[in-house]
């Protein structure tokens, strides 16, 4: 070796051997402003071209009180900023963060790291990069040192060469600290004001209490998650299916949005703090099946069938459904059918209940399937389907008033197995908004249940709907305990004219309230041309004259002008919600997610055409004594109108495990939600109220202390 190029060695020696004393104590100088949570710089292995070189940050608290933040700091604080000067070529990547923390002030969720940890940087060579030990680095971070009471800024400026960053033994167990990486993509979609995503995550796997740290922070079109609200989890074999509550980002008047996220970054939380991270991205999320993790367990299939068919029994004392069954099976004594015609009659009418049951079920999952927020009854949120029960009971009121006879009409005659499946269809239809308090439980778990098993609750349904008249069909020894045929049957027929009549005027009523008052004019005015064609064909009848021809000339003229007019005058904006003494606010997730940390809240939720809703409203809500009452203990009350169809409403309810109304839920300050049953009472309200007052005094509202929650 020449003495140039001996010098040259000797001189490269030196310069690796200053650079190693030295640059260790410049790597850690924390740099101005960062003495709440001073950070030092470590490498995991010495640099090499074409390999990921790692760098871990290890942030230090001085005191135990102070905490860092994660990427996505939540509701409040700061996700660190880096600014790095690399040699050229030499790229840093998304940075690797340990499981954060949650910690709940002042109703504020916030993704916090307590004590040391370590935030992993994988910086990229080159392949074919020349890597000089003592090439320069230097990074600046920017970050937030908190306690639970202040904030205070840090500001850290590290730097090095490449081949003098210190090791550490114990940076093994600091990546040993890392969320580790999911091996498979999830999917996720935004459904109303609710985050879904489904994560691929084998059914060995226990959860725990799994919590969702979503990494977005804008997920598009104005929205964000809503940190602080309660998750729901619902798992079908090796797919998790979490559901986080979102909210309207704060902007500036006239500011722009940011458009939908490719992928949407978050770590799972699960059992005695493990987890994964992963991404996901835009798919369809299925809910076929999924059972819900958190909540009241799903109870067993046999007892969900059993309320079914309790359920179903019970709605036959419905003003709109009793009429119906009850002169069905008189027509069935007064014609004098055979036993083998009767029986065909009963299990006609049960195939026809059955059948509709089974159909409006089957069309809800569908459409949940396909995304839509429905729920049971949704049929009668649409005016058009309103307006035709209007005038189908309006038909079968004046039927039972006399005013027309029609031999082949199946809520008349027995004898034809097609009449009786045809009125157990209607039977059920009409039923639908009855439902509520008799099919709660079953009709939530519908919703999660494998189809099969679903569809086989509303069979059940409508089998315990048809359960009475099957049983008059069947059984000889029914038939023959109910009352002879005589002159009171055509009394009897009069008075059902009576609850189907008040049926008639409260579908008018819901048809002004779902379709504006001009719609429900047309309606009226299509529905006199039909009263008045069975007007005539009755008049007909009675002089033995051919009746049915005239019944067309009439009714065609009016059946045109409805069929323009109605759309026409269909105003989907015009109905406000219905006064009530306690001025409640109208239903808002996001604004219910933030009274109820410090307020006690009792939230209903309704609709025009629940028949359940109403009667609660008349003899339990809306009373003088439950006012006063909610007055004194400072409840603030809130409102979910569901007349017509609302996604956001929709989806709230299904997060409840409720498939329709009436729900009524009760929160206390900074607790979760308390179901109420869904028959109530004045004094059951009165009491809750009473006793919200008593733990209000003995507390201070508002004001309780920050908790955090691992």
């Amino acid at each position: 070796m020449g003495i140039r190029h001996r010098w040259r060695a000797i001189g490269a020696l030196l310069a690796a051997l200053l650079a190693m004393l030295s640059g260790p104590l410049a790597a850690q100088n924390p740099g101005p402003g960062s003495d709440r949570i001073p950070v030092a710089v470590f490498a995991e292995q010495a640099p090499r071209a074409g390999e990921v070189w790692w760098l871990a940050l290890r942030f230090t608290p001085v005191a135990p009180e102070w905490h860092g933040y994660w990427s996505n700091p939540g509701d409040a604080g700061l996700g660190m900023a880096a600014q790095w000067q690399l040699p050229p070529g030499w790229e840093p990547r998304e940075p690797l963060y340990p499981m954060p923390r949650r910690l709940l002030v002042s109703g504020l969720m916030n993704h916090v790291f307590k004590g040391a940890y370590s935030v992993f940087v994988p910086v990229s060579i080159p392949a074919g990069a020349a890597v000089d030990p003592a090439a320069p680095w230097s990074v600046r971070l920017d970050y937030l040192a908190c306690t639970d009471t202040i904030c205070v800024p840090q500001q850290a400026q590290l730097s090095g060469t490449v081949g003098a960053v210190p090791r550490s033994g114990e940076i093994s167990a600091w990546r040993a600290a890392l969320v580790p990486a999911l091996d498979r993509t999830a999917t996720w979609e935004r459904s109303g004001e609710v985050l879904r995503i489904g994560v691929p995550l084998p059914a060995s796997v226990s959860l725990g209490e799994p919590h969702l740290f979503v990494g977005t922070g804008e997920l598009g079109e104005g929205w964000q998650p809503a940190y602080a609200a309660a998750q729901t989890y619902r798992r079908e074999g090796d797919l998790l299916v979490a559901e986080v509550p979102l909210q309207r980002l704060a902007q500036a008047p006239g500011g722009a949005t940011q458009p939908v996220p490719e992928t949407v970054e978050a770590i799972l939380a699960f059992a005695e703090g493990t987890g994964v991270r992963f991404s996901a991205r835009p798919g369809d999320v299925p809910l076929e099946g999924a059972r819900p993790l958190a909540g009241p367990e799903t109870p067993a299939l046999w007892g969900l069938l059993l309320a079914a068919l309790a359920g179903g029994v019970i709605l036959n004392l419905m003003p709109c459904v009793f009429p119906i069954l009850s002169l069905k099976a008189i027509s069935l004594v007064k014609s004098g059918e055979s036993a083998a015609a009767a029986r065909r009659e009963g299990l006609a009418y049960t195939a026809g209940a059955m059948l509709a049951c089974i159909g409006l079920g089957a069309l809800l999952l569908a459409l949940r399937a396909a995304g839509e927020q429905v729920g049971w009854a949704f049929q009668l949120q649409e005016p058009g389907v309103v307006v035709a029960l209007l005038v189908l009971a309006a038909v079968i009121t004046a039927n039972f008033a006399g005013l027309f006879e029609l031999p082949a009409l199946p809520l008349t005659r027995a004898g034809s197995s097609g009449g009786g499946f045809a009125t157990g269809l209607l039977a059920a239809f009409v039923a639908t908004p009855c439902t509520g308090p008799f099919m709660a439980a079953a009709l939530g778990a519908a919703l999660v249940l494998p189809a099969a098993q679903a569809l086989a609750l509303f069979a059940t349904l409508g089998l315990g709907l048809a359960l009475p008249f099957l049983a008059i069909g069947l059984f000889p020894a029914l038939r023959r305990r109910l009352p002879r045929p005589g002159p009171w049957m055509e009394r009897f027929r009069k008075a059902m004219a009576i609850p189907m009549g008040l049926t008639t005027l409260a579908l008018v009523w819901l048809t002004a309230r779902l379709g504006g008052q001009g719609f429900a004019l047309v309606a009226m005015v299509a529905l006199f041309g039909v009263l008045l064609a069975l007007v005539v064909v009755g008049r007909l009848q009675r002089a033995g004259k051919m009746a049915w021809p005239a019944f067309g000339l009439i009714v065609a003229p009016f059946a045109i002008f409805a069929a323009f007019a109605l759309p026409a005058s269909l105003d989907r904006g015009a109905a406000s919600e219905a006064e009530s003494i306690h001025d409640p606010k109208p239903f808002d997730a996001g604004e219910l997610r933030r009274i109820t940390q410090d307020k006690t809240v009792f939230v209903w939720f309704t609709a025009d055409w629940c028949v359940t809703c109403k009667v609660n409203e008349r003899v339990a809500i809306e009373r003088e004594a439950v006012r006063q009452a909610f007055d004194a203990a400072g409840v603030v009350t809130m409102r979910g109108d569901w007349t017509r169809a609302d996604p956001e409403i929709t989806a709230f309810l299904a997060e409840q495990g409720a498939a329709g109304v009436p729900l009524y839920l009760w929160y206390e300050p900074g607790e979760a939600a308390s179901q109420l049953p869904q028959v109530l009472t004045a004094e059951m309200l009165v009491s809750r109220a009473q006793r919200a007052g008593r733990l209000g005094r003995g507390s201070l509202r508002g004001g309780r202390p920050a908790t955090g929650t691992d």
